[in-house]
């Protein structure tokens, strides 16, 4: 059993206030039954639920991969800047969906969104060590010493501790990174504090997942069998 208003919400009908008007103005049926009470406990496979007389179905796990352009603050909601939320496609706007992580506006690649908190918590936790390859454009050439920091552990300016990771040198100027948190702005500190100051950064793997020929500023949804990948089933 769970909540009418609840359901409505995770079903993509709307917003918690949109759903609140839907239901004041009579226009949600429970069994052929105009329906006020949000509060309301529900069947969701036993009940008729019905918006202005067409079937309302719960969406059920829901994860999109984003192609984030630069120019955006990953954010639900920002007074000032454009947020990530702005390039979801509109059959998306409604499904309670957040960003899993951040990245910060400048950086472009791969971003994930879901309506499922626990997948969002397992992607974003560093104790599952869910790795995210970045490559990096800077000055500078990472040589045997920076990696070997690098895979020590490095410790920022300002005391901040950071896991083991992984630095690949490219060739001059161009470096893979691979960590396995998700710190304020941490790739580009981390390479700061080697004397490597960061031009341009695009995250381009999360765990299996790769951009691939996904363009700028689109994105695509997962499959049934990638979610559960994800999920660790």
């Amino acid at each position: 059993m769970e909540r009418l208003d609840k359901f409505l919400c995770d079903s993509g009908v709307g917003s918690r206030s949109q759903v609140k008007a839907l239901l004041k103005s009579g226009a949600v049926t429970v069994d052929g039954v105009a329906e006020r009470d949000g509060s309301r406990k529900i069947d969701p496979a036993g009940c008729a639920v019905c918006l202005h007389g067409n079937p309302v179905g719960a969406v059920g796990t829901v994860v999109l991969m984003l192609h984030k352009p630069a120019g955006f603050v990953t954010a639900t909601k920002d007074r000032e800047e454009k947020t990530v939320m702005e390039l979801l496609p509109a059959p998306y706007k409604n499904m309670d969906l957040k960003p899993v992580g951040r990245l910060d506006k400048e950086t472009e690649g791969l971003l994930l969104f879901t309506n499922d908190g626990e997948l969002l918590h397992r992607l974003i936790s560093p104790k599952k060590q869910v790795q995210k390859v970045y490559y990096a454009r800077h000055e500078g050439h990472a040589g045997p010493e920076d990696i070997q920091a690098f895979a020590q552990g490095l410790v920022l300016r300002d005391g901040t501790k950071c896991l083991p990771a992984v630095l690949q040198s490219l060739g001059p100027g161009e470096s893979l990174i691979t960590v396995c948190e998700g710190k304020y702005h941490q790739v580009r500190r981390m390479m700061a504090a080697r004397g490597m100051p960061v031009a341009y950064l695009r995250r381009q793997q999360e765990d299996f997942l790769e951009l691939a020929d996904l363009p700028v500023g689109q994105v695509r949804e997962l499959t049934e069998a990638q979610i559960q990948r994800l999920m660790g089933n």
